[in-house]
């Protein structure tokens, strides 16, 4: 039987417990969801903070050791349902839900995407998870309105630089929040309006925005911040729960929201997409429009070869990556 390279998680003892091995070359059933899929050759995978907690047991979906980790890919078409709109040699990005750091993978139809001519692999290893999380929280569960002001906390990583340049395609003026003088360029790179530093923020964005405030926060760091931003917004202002980077899961009281008639609203992507796969195809659909429009350009931080593995979830586990972490599968 042939065999793959592929990292794999053989114990939940964190980034440590993932060792590069062979195992069997993947069919064209995928492993979850038991129908076929979409077969991929793989050339570049991205790491999310998602593949963190699983290495330890501590994300919301479970898997026990071993198995391969991961669940964004980029690459080439090897096989596809005939009733599908994909054919061998198409280049695709996909969301595999499992099973993604290794040469092949395969990927549920309704999560695969004809990759944008102007993207590279390792910008397609980029997209999904984070720029359709982005459009999601910012256009479905934010109701972003063109003209609006929106504040993006933890704006030098995967999901803020996505975040900024949605927002800025979908019309609104971004301010990115960060800690560092190589966060701030990251996130101008990502085309962030204005920049303020994460100590004394509220402050900040009080002046930039003549004391008015913000329409929309999207946080995917939480922790101490979460209050002062919820102090950050207008009236009627909404803040997009997006995650826990920072590990600490904030509480408020909920009398702050009647101040100003704000919302805190919680946007998870996997959850909503996963019973509905036509709202999986519009989000994704979009995203793809913003690209082709020239909006969406994934910002690529580090880039390591698959055997690399275990260091590249480690740079996120350590809140050490800047853009978006990538392995490169195929050299």
């Amino acid at each position: 039987m042939p065999t793959v390279r592929a990292l794999q998680v053989q114990a939940l003892d964190g980034p440590d417990a993932i060792a590069l091995v062979e195992v069997p070359e993947p069919g064209d059933v995928h492993p979850l969801l038991g129908q076929p899929g979409v077969v991929v050759d793989v050339h570049a995978a991205g790491v999310a903070f998602p593949d963190v907690l699983l290495t330890r047991g501590e994300y919301q979906f479970k898997q026990e050791p071993p198995f391969v980790l991961g669940a964004e890919v980029a690459g080439v078409v090897r096989e596809a349902p005939r009733d599908s709109a994909f054919r061998p040699g198409d280049r695709v990005a996909a969301f595999t839900l499992t099973a993604a750091f290794q040469e092949v993978a395969v990927a549920p139809t309704w999560l695969t995407w004809k990759l944008p001519g102007a993207l590279d692999f390792a910008q397609g290893a980029a997209l999904i998870l984070n720029y359709h999380t982005a459009y999601f929280a910012l256009q479905t569960r934010g109701g972003l309105r063109e003209g609006e002001t929106v504040l993006v906390q933890g704006a030098a990583g995967g999901v803020g630089t996505a975040a900024l340049q949605v927002a800025n395609g979908l019309g609104a003026r971004t301010i990115a929040v960060v800690s560092s003088a190589d966060k701030e360029r990251v996130a101008r790179e990502a085309g962030a309006d204005e920049v303020v530093r994460a100590e004394g923020f509220r402050d900040a964005v009080k002046e930039l925005t003549g004391g008015t405030g913000v329409d929309i926060v999207l946080d995917p760091v939480g922790g101490d911040r979460f209050v002062d931003s919820l102090r950050t917004l207008a009236r009627g202002g909404r803040l997009l729960v997006v995650g826990f980077t920072g590990r600490s899961i904030p509480e408020v009281k909920v009398n702050r929201l009647l101040l100003r008639n704000t919302a805190v609203v919680g946007a998870a992507w996997g959850e909503w997409i996963l019973g509905m796969p036509p709202e999986a195809r519009r989000i994704g659909d979009a995203v793809n429009e913003l690209a082709e429009a020239g909006h969406v350009r994934p910002v690529v931080g580090a880039r390591l070869p698959l055997e690399r593995g275990a260091e590249a979830v480690r740079m996120l586990d350590e809140r050490g990556a800047l853009g978006k972490v990538v392995l490169d599968v195929r050299g």
